[in-house]
């Protein structure tokens, strides 16, 4: 399939496939897309506005200075995306999806949900994550460095290793025993 419009308003995509497919200057908004797959495609000057994504892939995605505003992710595979590529990220939502590999350093993303996620080796290195929810999230091998945590909701989340002494983590919320992992960073021992 091509999007040979420039711009569609509430329209309903489904069973998309596209692999190395580059989508350029097209505005999406409050549109849907279902049971859809784009890997390793390009999108360039693109704008998401207001979108859903359902039990879709989105697999080394390159979002060229693309816009992303109110976009929810339900149930995708949003994997290996340097989401620093794009010209605005805001307001993202992924409940329960995959988005292991990717990249949100020193982005701006206030009150981002990544709720019952997996959420490995993904870079969050100078991120402002105030008042995320990130909870039920595993978070293995993610890097938190000078993160701006304030608020965050971190409660049932496991496997992240955050240094108390590089983030910001005022009023954030954790649940135990995840909790204990906070300690790592004080070079204690507790006996």
């Amino acid at each position: 399939m091509t999007f040979k419009e420039a711009s569609y308003y509430r329209e309903k995509f489904a069973k998309i496939s596209l692999s190395g497919a580059t989508i350029r200057e097209k505005i999406f908004e409050e549109c849907e897309f279902a049971n859809s797959s784009f890997i390793d495609c390009k999108f360039e000057k693109t704008k998401f506005l207001n979108c859903k994504f359902v039990d879709c892939i989105l697999s080394a995605v390159s979002p060229l200075n693309c816009r992303f505003y109110e976009v929810k992710f339900t149930q995708c595979k949003v994997l290996g995306i340097d989401w620093t590529k794009a010209a605005q990220v805001s307001d993202l939502e992924f409940q329960s999806c995959q988005i292991n590999y990717s990249n949100f350093r020193m982005l701006k993303l206030p009150k981002i949900k990544i709720v019952s996620c997996e959420a490995k080796e993904v870079d969050f290195i100078e991120t402002d994550l105030s008042n995320a929810d990130l909870s039920h999230t595993d978070f293995e091998r993610s890097q938190f460095f000078k993160t701006n945590l304030t608020h965050a909701d971190f409660q049932g989340a496991k496997n992240y290793l955050i240094d108390v002494k590089n983030n910001t983590l005022k009023k954030a919320r954790f649940s135990l025993p995840e909790a204990l992992a906070l300690l790592n960073s004080l070079d204690i021992i507790i006996e």
